[in-house]
């Protein structure tokens, strides 16, 4: 079971790209760590207020993978620099 969400969100204490790209880094590196799963930044490379991220989790259990996506998804709620504000999940 692949379990797939697309994050959308807005960052209101960074003021450059590079601040931007610290946060992200941060984000990405504790999902990665904790949770075990894939990251990227999809769109809005260039905007320092903006940015998506896409998430993936691959499990034998389709509620282990939801689980793990849920957590994952709660995790970015917890980075104060940040908002998640359109969030896309699916089972593919």
């Amino acid at each position: 079971m692949i379990m797939y969400a697309e994050v959308e969100c807005m960052l209101y204490e960074g003021r450059s790209l590079k601040q931007k790209r610290s946060i992200i880094k941060r984000i990405m590196a504790k999902l990665r760590n904790d949770l075990n799963v894939a990251t990227t930044e999809l769109e809005y490379h260039d905007l320092w207020q903006r940015t998506k991220l896409g998430i993936v989790t691959l499990s034998n259990d389709k509620t282990h993978a939801e689980q793990v996506i849920q957590t994952a998804l709660n995790t970015i709620d917890t980075f104060t620099e940040i908002e998640r504000t359109i969030t896309e999940v699916e089972a593919l």
